[in-house]
């Protein structure tokens, strides 16, 4: 039973990470016009700094899950191989 359920959560978070990662994907294409319009009004410093804040936290809430799955990955295979036969 626990393997199946091991099984329906490693399905589930895969499906999440996906879900968020389409969401992620939305939000670049709906910043696209903002983007453009710090470009059109001469890329000073501050919008300059703006934009990079914008896409680092978009690309810091696409790769922490990715690191998260693996580490989750990584302890359900210690335990599986910590279990006697």
């Amino acid at each position: 039973m626990s393997s199946l359920l091991a099984a329906f959560v490693d399905v589930l978070l895969k499906s999440a990470i996906v879900a968020f990662v389409f969401n992620e994907l939305r939000g670049i294409v709906l910043a696209g016009p903002v983007l453009y319009g710090m470009y059109q009004a001469g890329g000073t410093l501050m919008a300059i700094w703006l934009g990079i804040c914008s896409l680092g936290g978009i690309a810091l809430s696409v790769i922490v899950p990715l690191f998260i799955d693996k580490k989750f990955k990584l302890r359900e295979r210690l335990r599986a191989a910590a279990k006697p036969a």
